[in-house]
């Protein structure tokens, strides 16, 4: 698994996407849904599952996370990079508290280690949105053509 903080590399990658969420609880199995029957027509090779808990786990963090003075929305971007799947997620909270920790053995939150173990690879870092993107990729998602 790797974790990355950088730019969006996506900029050159077609985006399949997007949705705005507003930072409540109910966004993240509404995410889910959306997401699920957003993908479905791609048969995708990797595991669905698997993508709708990570981006149901990112969409838990941004709402809980994300800051603002002002009114806000979790976006939500979905790119496809060469034969893989990348999910982004934004909000407006500072980047630099998107991290893998190792917490106490009594915590019960903030490891980042379902996104880590889950995900071909995670990043984190600053939005071209302003704010946080944490994304993860899943590899080969599209089957080989």
């Amino acid at each position: 698994m790797a974790y990355a903080i950088d730019r969006c590399p996506c900029a050159e990658s077609p985006r399949l996407d997007a949705m705005t969420w507003h930072p409540v609880a109910e966004s993240a199995p509404r995410a889910r849904r959306w997401f699920r029957k957003f993908v479905t027509p791609y048969q995708l090779s990797c595991s669905i599952d698997d993508c709708v808990l990570l981006l149901s786990e990112l969409v838990t963090n941004a709402v809980v996370h994300g800051t603002s003075d002002a009114p806000w929305l979790v976006r939500v971007e979905w790119f496809r990079v060469k034969a893989s799947l990348r999910v982004e997620v934004h909000n407006p909270g500072p980047p630099e508290r998107v991290r893998l920790r190792c917490p106490e053995a009594n915590d019960a939150h903030g490891r980042g280690l379902l996104v880590d173990s889950a995900a071909d690879s995670w990043h984190a870092g600053p939005s071209h949105f302003g704010g946080t993107v944490v994304s993860f990729e899943m590899a080969n998602a599209w089957p080989p053509s």
